[in-house]
């Protein structure tokens, strides 16, 4: 079962639903979501954050159900859509690929061909965001599948480092190159 909060807004006039999708134990109040829900919220979208607990079920079912949770999320809204997906949330890709919806995927799971797969046949504009020592993370599959793509080095899967100020800079990192991205939507 999934919950969803949207974050307030300041006006009614926005570029489109932004979409945050945690990880399977990575909700959306940690800090890759988090900050990357200010980000496009700063840029002029509403943010829906969803939270789950996700279901232990075989791979093709948890890809089906993280593509539902999406869909239910999206609802009745009817305009421009943002995916950000963190691990886990990265397998909506299917979902995200069948309707053209730009996303930003945070620590994809790249080690996984379907999400690979979907991901590399989505026509909107992606950004692949993954840290170094991230076991998911392939910097050479990121770069096959199109998009932006930005390794962050010494990141591990939560984008963690050893050092508490190193794992604070490894955030602003990521912050930053959401923004950036950002900036280059039409």
């Amino acid at each position: 079962m999934s919950e969803y909060a949207d974050w307030p807004v300041e006006s009614d006039d926005h570029v489109g639903l932004a979409v945050l999708l945690p990880g399977q134990n990575y909700p959306a109040t940690m800090p890759l979501l988090t900050f990357a829900g200010h980000a496009v919220a700063q840029h002029g979208w509403r943010v829906r954050a969803v939270s789950w607990t996700a279901p232990n079920v075989d791979d093709f079912a948890k890809i089906e159900w993280v593509g539902s949770q999406l869909m239910e999320a999206i609802g009745e809204f009817d305009g421009r859509v943002l995916v950000v997906g963190k691990s886990l949330g990265t397998c909506s890709a299917h979902y995200a690929s069948r309707h053209g919806y730009d996303a930003i995927w945070l620590t994809p799971l790249l080690r996984r061909p379907d999400v690979v797969e979907a991901m590399a046949r989505n026509a909107g504009r992606q950004l692949l965001i993954g840290g170094s020592l991230d076991p998911a993370w392939d910097l050479e599959t990121a770069r096959t599948i199109g998009g932006d793509v930005v390794q962050i080095e010494g990141g591990d899967h939560g984008m963690f480092a050893h050092d508490a100020v190193r794992s604070a800079e490894l955030h602003v990192e990521v912050t930053r190159s959401i923004d950036h991205w950002l900036q280059t939507l039409p």
